[in-house]
């Protein structure tokens, strides 16, 4: 089993944590209503558990920034938190 990606992002609103599918037109999603701190580590992995994956063995949150114009430095920052996850329950050969 490969591993996929999970991403967690905020330009500064609500949170939203997702599970990146190739070829998938709805990936699954859940979004906090309300702005504020980034997720702690158990948050994130409830929602995963919720969404039907756990984080795989081995890997940790990488945190990066981008912005809506990568041109203009006083653009507002999106932040990006990624981890490397697996079906829940799947087994690694």
């Amino acid at each position: 089993m490969s591993t996929l990606t999970a991403q967690m992002s905020s330009d500064g609103g609500p949170w939203r944590l997702y599970v990146v599918l190739y070829g998938v037109p709805d990936w699954p999603t859940f979004r906090w209503e309300l702005p504020g701190p980034a997720l702690s580590v158990s948050e994130r992995r409830a929602v995963l558990d919720l969404l039907g994956f756990e984080v795989a063995p081995g890997a940790a949150w990488s945190w990066s920034e981008d912005s809506r114009d990568p041109d203009n430095d006083a653009t507002a920052t999106i932040l990006i938190a990624a981890v490397g996850v697996r079906p829940r329950g799947a087994v690694t050969a």
